[in-house]
């Protein structure tokens, strides 16, 4: 028998691409940080922008990168990530009739697992800030597993996922209902560090997170399944598992970012 084949996605080869991409970050991060540490001048005070710098340009990409995620944009963003726009939500036909006690069902896990997340997060950044007040991690150390986190947040995305496999057991990115949450935790170690670099950084990731939980306790109808027929498999066109529906015999649905609704 022979095994099917499967093709990449739009969204799997650009992630794959991004991901290609924030290895060669980590990479010049970690050469910098032996090299050239005055490159690291940036992080402190008002510095950034003031000495041309490589950090200069990430800031630029990362506050862009959160900007883009409170835009709808189907071209540049997964559903896992849109899904909480109004505009990508598509309700099943018995919604409304048969879902409420599995949508309460729903919120109530979805609660339970992000509340254990955040508490292991939350304690993840204290041991790194203790290491660094305890003067076992550099100050410019935190850059750098801050840039360690945004690679990690791509291998989450493209290979495994502790927190699908551990915590939320989520089908896939799609239905991830952490998926605004990567800035957030990518940029806690720099809190640490006061500065315009890094605190427009926290505040932004901050701003996204905050949009996303405030939607998620208005309309938790968007981010199930069982209430939002876009995030169904038989409607995903994102395909970023890269292992399921990905098939030569399995059409992909072309993206839309407008999908017709069911009446």
């Amino acid at each position: 028998m022979k095994k099917p084949i499967r093709i990449l996605s739009y969204f799997r080869k650009l992630y794959q691409s991004r991901f290609a991409f924030r290895c060669a970050v980590l990479a010049v991060t970690v050469a910098l940080y032996f090299l050239a540490p005055g490159q690291f001048e940036v992080l402190y005070g008002f510095n950034c922008f003031h000495r041309l710098s490589v950090f200069d340009a990430l800031w630029v990409i990362w506050m862009v990168d959160m900007v883009m995620q409170l835009i709808p944009s189907r071209r540049f963003w997964p559903l896992g990530s849109q899904k909480f726009f109004k505009e990508t939500f598509r309700p099943l036909k018995t919604y409304l009739e048969e879902n409420d006690r599995g949508l309460v069902e729903f919120i109530l896990k979805s609660n339970r697992d992000t509340l254990l997340i955040g508490l292991v997060w939350f304690l993840l950044t204290a041991v790194i800030g203790l290491g660094h007040f305890l003067g076992w991690i550099p100050r410019n150390m935190l850059l750098v597993v801050s840039v360690l986190f945004y690679v990690f947040d791509l291998v989450c995305v493209l290979f495994w996922c502790p927190f699908r496999v551990w915590f939320m057991k989520n089908r896939c990115c799609t239905t991830c209902r952490i998926f605004n949450w990567d800035h957030m935790m990518m940029f806690s170690p720099i809190v640490f560090i006061p500065g315009f670099f890094t605190w427009t950084l926290c505040l932004a990731a901050l701003a996204v997170f905050v949009v996303w939980e405030i939607t998620f306790s208005l309309h938790p109808e968007r981010f199930w399944e069982g209430t939002n027929s876009a995030l169904k498999c038989s409607n995903c066109s994102d395909r970023l598992c890269g292992e399921r529906n990905c098939r030569i015999d399995v059409p992909i649905p072309p993206l839309q970012f407008r999908p017709e609704r069911n009446d």
